[in-house]
């Protein structure tokens, strides 16, 4: 199977009309191999969080899956998804699975069992990768990288509650987050993620899915800065295989839309995969009406504060990269407490009237 040709993506995204959706991790589960695994996959508060979403008017969810889980218990992985696309289907909401992730900010490899608990103070203290940085590096279980990939298509290859396959999460970022306010990196794995991430479009092809496969271009430009904004080989190949353009933008209005006016150029339905970061000026406000204007679907970070700590702020110098501050008193990313009770009232509901009105 070869990628999509602009025509069929075009009817896909005339189909679909404009997607507005979140990425998902319930308030109590710490990464997504907790959130996946059987004994901590925790469904009357996944049920409740996405019926606080739908209340909004969501449309859509973004959800990574985790390797280790199809690994030791790939039936029962398989039927959790199904359990969670049934209940976001019946509250409104498709589903995008994504397979890989490199975002290992956690700083340690994945290991299958009950995971640790948050580090105090810290955004995504436990977020763990998947397959995990030293398993690329290793790469001993490339067969089972392929099972997982096909299998799970095969599972759900002509199911529209599956709006698109995510293959692959900011393939190669080395970015870990410390306690002390930093950020450090590991080593270069990048030549492994380009290489799983061109094998699992090959392997996701072949299932000859019914929904298009895309992996988002994540090194977004930084404001201020010039040039070329595909600023890695990989993100340069993500936007080449993909069927529709993905991206990353926690950048501030001016730059998301120069960033989407560069992408355009690829003619090809356009989803913002993350986005919303408050301190750094990605502001529902400011960005979610831009988006629907200009027909790009979006999918914010974050919906519930819980374990992952993702309403407090990245490190403070990875914050002013990106033209911010690394202030405490405003939630960095999340809609919601563990009660349901919304962050900002007013910021919900001017999401709420957006999302009520008609496709661009």
């Amino acid at each position: 199977m070869d990628r999509w040709s602009i025509d069929k993506a075009k009817a896909w995204w005339a189909d679909t009309g404009w997607v507005c959706g979140f990425n998902f991790l319930p308030s109590t589960a710490v990464n997504f191999l907790e959130m996946w695994h059987r004994d901590t996959f925790d469904r009357a508060t996944i049920e409740r969080e996405l019926g606080w979403a739908s209340g909004l008017g969501f449309n859509s969810l973004r959800v990574n899956l985790h390797y280790l889980v199809w690994k030791h218990d790939s039936d029962g992985l398989i039927e959790r998804l199904e359990w969670l696309m049934a209940t976001a289907d019946s509250l409104g909401l498709r589903t995008v699975p994504c397979f890989f992730d490199d975002c290992g900010f956690g700083g340690i490899e994945p290991l299958y069992g009950p995971q640790p608990d948050p580090v105090p103070g810290v955004h995504n203290s436990r977020a763990v990768a998947s397959p995990g940085r030293a398993a690329l590096l290793n790469g001993t279980d490339w067969d089972g990288y392929e099972r997982y990939v096909r299998e799970i298509i095969r599972s759900f290859q002509a199911d529209p509650r599956v709006l698109f396959w995510d293959i692959y999460n900011e393939p190669g970022n080395r970015m870990i987050f410390r306690a002390n306010g930093s950020e450090t990196y590991e080593p270069d794995f990048s030549a492994q993620s380009l290489a799983l991430m061109r094998d699992s479009f090959a392997w996701a092809r072949a299932e000859d899915p019914y929904q298009p496969l895309a992996v988002a271009a994540w090194v977004t430009p930084v404001p201020g800065s010039t040039g070329n904004p595909y600023q890695t080989t990989i993100d340069q190949a993500a936007l080449l295989l993909s069927d529709i353009v993905t991206f990353h933008a926690y950048l501030d209005n001016a730059n998301v839309q120069r960033f989407i006016s560069y992408l355009d150029n690829m003619n090809r339905p356009m989803l913002c995969t993350e986005w919303m970061a408050r301190p750094v000026g990605s502001k529902i406000d400011d960005q979610l009406a831009m988006f629907q204007s200009s027909n790009v679907g979006c999918f914010q970070w974050g919906l519930v504060k819980g374990r992952t700590q993702t309403n407090l702020p990245w490190p403070a110098d990875l914050v002013a990269q990106h033209g911010g501050v690394a202030d405490r008193s405003v939630w960095f990313h999340d809609m919601f407490d563990e009660t349901g009770r919304a962050y900002d009232p007013k910021e919900a509901a001017f999401l709420k009237h957006v999302l009520s009105s008609p496709d661009p």
